[in-house]
């Protein structure tokens, strides 16, 4: 049963990497999900300490992940406008069937923000950058957290492969 359940904890740690980069799955929060089943197994004592703070961490990143391309818009100039914009776009971006819509709604959508508010076309393209720099910050982020988790889980499984898969 314990190798089953490291099976299913290493598909989230490969989901949650996957998910760091295709903003359709919440990367950090899935790689906690095979971090947490793996340490439901027998060989590996539960930390209630490390799940939890494993778990604040991969929440915050989730919630970042939304906040860091309005950000980004920000820090560029952009207005509240442009800001309110990035995260509309952003989730037009993830639900428009078209490649990159995750990359061009949070663009698009600061720059058509910051053309409703003031029509500065240099303005509302630096807005937008910003945007695209948040966007790409967060997907980082995202990435080095799961790469982390990996590391954990990894160790991990290191730490007690004996226990883990004794027969």
């Amino acid at each position: 049963m314990d190798i089953f359940l490291v099976c299913i904890a290493a598909l989230f740690m490969i989901l949650g990497l996957i998910g760091s980069l295709a903003p359709i799955l919440p990367g950090p929060p899935l790689s906690w999900i095979g971090l947490l089943i793996l340490h439901l197994t027998k060989a590996v004592p539960m930390n209630l300490t490390f799940i939890i703070i494993t778990f604040i961490i991969a929440i915050a990143i989730f919630i970042l992940d939304y906040i860091i391309p309005a950000v980004g818009s920000k820090r560029f100039g952009g207005t509240r406008a442009g800001m309110i914009a990035t995260s509309i776009g952003l989730v037009i971006g993830l639900l428009a069937p078209i490649p990159g819509g995750i990359i061009i709604g949070p663009f698009i959508g600061a720059f058509v923000g910051e053309m409703m508010h003031a029509p500065n076309s240099r303005i509302a393209f630096k807005s937008a950058v910003g945007s695209l720099i948040g966007f790409l910050a967060s997907t980082f982020i995202k990435l080095v957290v799961a790469v982390i988790y990996l590391g954990l889980f990894l160790s991990k499984i290191w730490d007690y492969k004996d226990t883990l898969f004794s027969v």
